[in-house]
C-alpha cells in the first residue's frame, strides 16, 4: 500500500531560500519514490505577489497578511490529503516570531507534521513560547540532526515520542574522481577547494579568503571558488556591499589567480556538478549554534573532504573523522586544515570514503521513505512499498 497523500508548506522557487529548495527536493523525492504529484502552500514575503508558480502551488500564504493563514487552513481541511507537512524557519512566518504559524496549525483537522530547520540552543522568553507552542500543535515533529533533536527535548521540553530525527537529503550521487567535472568547467586539473550558498556575512568568507594567503604559498595551483549569489534579503538591506568586500580581499592579496566569485543562484545540477569538481569543501561559518546546513550535508552526501568551523551540525557531522573542524573567526586555522589535506591525498581519500559511507543514509531516496513511514504512522494505510526511487 501507498503511504499517505500529503499537502507541503513552505518557501518554494523560483523564491531563492535554502527552506524553497528544500521543500522543492522533498516534494520532489516524495512524488518519485512513491508516485504522486503532491500540492504544495507557499509562503510568500512582502512584495512577491507577483511571482509565479508551477502549477503544484495549489495556494499561497501572504507572510504579513493574517488572513490568508486562515483561508489557507480552511484549503487544507477540503483538499484530498491525509496530512501536511510544514518546513519551519524562524523568519519565514508572520506574527511575533512566527507565532501565526501556531494559529494556522491549531484549527487544523488533520495531522501536522513540522520539520524544523532551526533549534535555538538559548532561546528568548519569545523563541522559547512560540517554538513550543508549535511543537504542541504538530503530530509529529522532524529535526534534521540527533543535535536538534536532544534541544527540542532537552530545551524546549518536546515529548521524546512526539520527535524524529530524518536527516537533511543529499544526491544520490556515485563516488567518483574529480577529473572530468574539472574538464566541464575549464579548470584543468587544479585543486579546487570551494564553498557554496547564498552569500551573507555569516558565512565568514573573509576568513577563509584570508587562509588562502597561506594556503597558495605551498599550493600555488589551488583554485577556491565561493558560489552563489548574495541572500535577496542580505542584498535588499545592504546591497551588495558583503560581495565588493571579498572581491576587495581577493584583489588587496593578490589572490586573482587563486580565489573566484562566481555570482549565481545554482540549482540542483550546478550545485552537484561543482560538488564533482570539488577537492576539499569548506564552511566558515560564523554561528555556533547553527544545527544544520544544506551545503554541508550535500558535500558529506557526494563524499567530500571538509574542513568546517565547529558549529552544531558541522560537529554532528564530521564525527569519526568524516571532516576536520577549524577554529571561527581564524584564517591560520583554516590555512592549517587545508594545507594538511593538500599535503596528504591519502588522508584526503580517506576522508572522503568516511564522509561518502555517512551520506549513504542521507539520499533523497532514503530521505522520502523515511518521510513515507513517518506519515504512514500517524494516517496509517497498510504496508508500505517503493514504487519508484530512481
Amino acid at each position: 500500500m501507498l503511504p499517505p497523500q500529503a499537502i507541503f508548506l513552505g518557501s518554494y522557487p523560483p523564491r531563492e531560500c535554502g527552506i524553497a529548495t528544500f521543500t522543492k527536493d522533498v516534494v520532489d523525492a516524495y512524488d518519485r519514490a512513491f508516485g504522486f504529484a503532491s500540492p504544495v502552500i507557499a509562503i510568500d514575503e512582502p512584495g512577491a505577489d507577483t511571482r509565479r508558480y508551477d502549477p503544484e502551488v495549489v495556494a499561497r500564504i501572504r507572510e504579513q497578511s493574517r488572513d490568508s493563514y486562515a483561508s489557507a487552513a480552511e484549503l487544507v481541511s477540503i483538499y484530498p490529503a491525509d496530512l501536511i507537512n510544514i518546513q519551519h524557519e524562524y523568519g519565514l512566518f508572520g506574527g511575533e516570531r512566527g507565532e501565526w504559524l501556531a494559529d494556522f496549525m491549531s484549527v487544523l483537522d488533520k495531522p501536522a507534521v513540522l520539520t524544523m530547520h532551526t533549534v535555538l540552543p538559548d532561546p528568548d522568553e519569545t523563541y522559547l513560547r512560540v517554538t513550543k507552542a508549535l511543537c504542541e500543535e504538530a503530530s509529529k515533529v522532524v529535526a534534521l540532526s540527533e543535535t536538534g533533536r536532544g534541544l527540542l527535548e532537552r530545551v524546549y521540553g518536546v515529548d521524546p515520542d512526539v520527535l524524529q530525527v530524518i536527516h537533511h537529503g543529499v544526491p544520490d550521487v556515485p563516488f567518483q574522481d574529480t577529473a572530468a567535472a574539472k574538464a566541464s568547467f575549464g579548470i584543468g586539473q587544479r585543486t579546487v577547494i570551494s564553498t557554496f550558498g547564498l552569500i551573507s556575512r555569516g558565512k565568514g568568507l573573509e576568513y577563509a579568503i584570508e587562509a588562502m594567503r597561506e594556503v597558495v604559498k605551498r599550493h600555488p595551483e589551488t583554485l577556491y571558488l565561493i558560489l552563489g549569489e548574495t541572500h535577496p534579503v542580505v542584498r535588499r538591506q545592504e546591497g551588495e556591499s558583503y560581495r565588493e568586500s571579498l572581491i576587495a580581499m581577493v584583489r588587496q592579496y593578490g589572490l586573482h589567480y587563486n580565489v573566484q566569485l562566481i555570482d549565481k543562484y545554482l540549482d540542483f545540477d550546478e550545485v552537484v556538478s561543482y560538488l564533482a569538481a570539488t577537492d576539499i569543501y569548506l564552511t566558515p561559518y560564523l554561528n555556533p549554534a547553527q544545527i544544520v546546513s544544506g551545503t554541508l550535508a550535500y558535500a558529506v552526501g557526494c563524499g567530500k573532504a571538509i574542513v568546517s568551523t565547529p558549529y552544531l551540525y558541522a560537529q554532528e557531522l564530521l564525527a569519526h573523522n568524516r571532516g576536520f573542524l577549524c577554529d571561527f573567526r581564524d584564517a591560520p586555522s583554516i590555512a592549517t586544515r587545508l594545507n594538511m589535506l593538500l599535503d596528504d591525498p591519502a588522508l584526503r581519500r580517506a576522508t572522503e570514503r568516511r564522509a561518502y559511507r555517512f551520506g549513504r543514509q542521507m539520499t533523497w531516496p532514503n530521505v522520502a521513505m523515511q518521510y513515507g513511514r513517518l506519515f504512514s504512522e500517524l494516517c496509517p494505510r497498510g504496508p508500505m512499498e517503493l514504487v519508484n526511487s530512481a
